[in-house]
């Protein structure tokens, strides 16, 4: 099935990673369904891809009935779902000993959390259709732990786990799943940073290094678009300078 037949869900769609897989994929001519706090992005978004097939709605993933809500969308429009993309996130940065609890509070309700609830909302339709692809936005911060980083790259580790243990439970269902890990990418991200010294590190980072949204959406659609019998079930992509 290619992606022009595809029915495809996304989560923080309203901003960079997912704004620009929007694009992407919309210009494959997907069917897309796309979720985020910010309707008025959403719509706006949608006005750009005048001859796109997008389907916007109001979404906090930290809340499940919204999410549920969100896939009862795609049914209730298309009749299944073939792709769900859970790629809202957040990034407070700060040492542990700041003791900032209600930011630690705040990255495991979005960036885990959000991905539970994703997944336990499509997840019986595709079971149901006996058929299905789960991506979840990771980083490469799951992979490698950094000062300052700690509790965000504690979520990212989590949610590579989470996916390797859908992947091992769902692959006789035929449900593919990929995490897709970014590098230094240039979003909106750094504004979920609340410490200005930390901000503004991060600004001066993707500036200096940072890669387009695009070049993430793509990797996106290159695992989508593989054939049904090939999972592409981790990316890995940062900036060729980039150390860590």
């Amino acid at each position: 099935m290619s992606i022009s037949e595809k029915v495809i869900i996304i989560t923080g769609a309203s901003s960079g990673i997912g704004a620009a897989t929007v694009k992407v994929l919309a210009q494959q001519h997907a069917k897309l369904v796309i979720g985020a706090r910010r309707l008025e992005r959403l719509e706006s978004l949608k006005q750009a891809l005048p001859n796109a097939t997008i389907v916007p709605q109001q979404v906090d993933v930290t809340n499940y009935e919204d999410v549920q809500a969100l896939v009862q969308t795609a049914l209730d429009r298309f009749g299944r779902v073939d792709v769900f993309y859970n790629n809202a996130g957040i990034m407070p940065v700060n040492a542990m000993s700041v003791g900032a609890r209600d930011e630690w509070q705040q990255i495991l309700d979005v960036n885990v959390t959000g991905v539970l609830n994703g997944i336990a909302a499509v997840l019986p339709t595709m079971i149901k259709q006996q058929h299905g692809h789960i991506l979840a936005t990771d980083s490469v911060a799951g992979h490698i732990a950094v000062p300052d980083h700690v509790v965000y790259s504690g979520s990212k580790f989590a949610v590579r786990a989470i996916m390797e243990g859908l992947r091992q439970e769902q692959y006789q269902n035929n449900i593919r799943t990929t995490l897709i890990s970014p590098g230094s990418v240039a979003t909106e991200l750094y504004q979920s940073i609340a410490d200005k010294t930390h901000q503004q590190a991060e600004i001066d980072i993707e500036k200096q290094l940072g890669i387009g949204p695009v070049n993430i959406a793509q990797a996106v659609a290159f695992a989508i678009n593989a054939p049904e019998s090939v999972a592409v079930n981790e990316m890995v992509i940062r900036p060729t300078k980039q150390a860590i």
